[in-house]
């Protein structure tokens, strides 16, 4: 049996398998042309560090297979658990969240905000009170106090007979004492 093909999880015949879209590039050691370090090099040093080499690639491809059937064995148990990829994702979420809020970059926002914030409330109360001073010195005016008589004088016209218990509102034409029928409804 071939190196690609081996069974690397012993607890499973299966686990070990490649799948077809894991393949191993290999290094064409024949066509590479030689570069000024290796001409320091004898031809036992040279073999050696191919073989090297070799042993490392076979290496690599070894533990690409590992860790392929090992992210196949823990979905497998996502799986038979009932985690899904979303509870998994908002973990993920969660967890970079925290990452973040524990971070300096976003401490020192946030308390450059928070000053911001503070600041920016002072200012609005400070327009605030300005705003409510200006009322009242206009309120106190005399332009102010004539339109308010002006007013009161309009309001007691319309509505001051109503205070008195008479109703003098003018009634429809032809209609006598009977009370208005109520429109129907929309």
């Amino acid at each position: 049996m071939d190196s690609a093909g081996q069974d690397i999880n012993l607890n499973s015949p299966n686990k070990g398998l490649l799948s077809d879209s894991m393949t191993d590039v290999p290094v064409d050691t024949g066509v590479a042309a030689r570069t000024p370090a290796t001409e320091g090099l004898t031809e036992a040093e040279e073999e050696e560090l191919r073989a090297e080499l070799t042993k490392v690639e076979e290496e690599i491809v070894t533990l690409r297979q590992v860790l392929a059937a090992k992210e196949r064995h823990c979905g497998e148990l996502k799986r038979r658990l009932g985690l899904s990829t979303l509870g998994g994702l908002k973990q993920n979420l969660s967890r970079s969240w925290h990452d973040v809020q524990v971070s300096n970059a976003y401490k020192k926002t946030q308390e450059t905000l928070s000053q911001a914030g503070q600041k920016t409330s002072a200012a609005l109360s400070t327009v605030g009170s300005a705003i409510s001073r200006k009322l009242g010195d206009m309120r106190n005016s005399a332009t102010f106090k004539s339109f308010e008589d002006r007013v009161g004088t309009i309001k007691s016209k319309v509505v001051g007979d109503r205070e008195n218990g008479s109703d003098n509102l003018p009634s429809s034409a032809g209609s006598g004492d009977k009370p208005l029928s109520d429109p129907a409804p929309f």
